[in-house]
């Protein structure tokens, strides 16, 4: 099975969207955990971001990427076991694209685990003003903030994001956690965030610390 993730990894990364989608149906089928599955799915989006930086993939190529991912996830979330228990009150993270970056399929994931999880998610979408983030939070008095970004250029979005919470005084009692394809711990320190997921399962796991139940 090592073979066929290898292979679904480069049938993303390459666009080959049908063959894409019937080998993530037949490891379905057989039993592959579907998490994993979505875990390859980031993986051939990190080389896609990479050929995109690198001027070798352009727009359509990230427009067709999207709608794999779409197609694969539908599949893959109805056969994660969720969490029956409902959120509790208190339960609330911030999820968003920040400005400048258009793209939702990271954070759509990390969303949907949170939910199954029992945390209520309040997603902004894509391109997210830093001021969006600030009165969201004072809206709804989350505790923990998810700021996405798959292209380098999100990484000052996320620095202002944080900077401009931090200006209207929202920074002392909330945890920020960052993700994205090229996310690491020399651009957490860059940002401010308090933490970086490399995977939706890292995401919950940080959220779960955070706001115990």
């Amino acid at each position: 099975m090592e073979d066929k993730s290898k292979q679904l990894v480069q049938l993303i990364a390459d666009m080959q969207e049908e063959e894409a989608v019937k080998l993530s149906r037949e490891m379905l089928d057989s039993g592959y955990d579907p998490i994993k599955l979505l875990g390859h799915c980031r993986e051939a989006m990190e080389v896609v971001g990479k050929r995109y930086e690198a001027g070798e993939y352009f727009l359509p190529e990230l427009m067709l990427a999207g709608e794999m991912l779409t197609a694969i996830g539908d599949m893959a979330k109805p056969l994660i076991k969720q969490d029956t228990s409902k959120a509790k009150d208190g339960k609330k993270v911030i999820i968003g694209t920040v400005h400048g970056d258009l793209h939702d399929i990271g954070k759509n994931i990390v969303t949907f685990m949170l939910e199954i999880n029992g945390f209520q998610v309040v997603d902004l979408g894509i391109d997210v003003p830093a001021e969006t983030f600030v009165e969201s939070i004072k809206t709804h008095g989350a505790k923990v903030v998810g700021l996405s970004g798959f292209l380098t250029l999100a990484f000052d979005s996320m620095k202002t994001t944080i900077e401009t919470i931090k200006a209207a005084g929202l920074r002392d009692n909330l945890k920020i956690m960052i993700g994205g394809g090229q996310v690491d711990d020399a651009v957490k320190t860059y940002t401010g965030a308090d933490a970086f997921g490399l995977n939706a399962m890292e995401a919950v796991s940080l959220c779960k610390k955070w706001i115990p139940a």
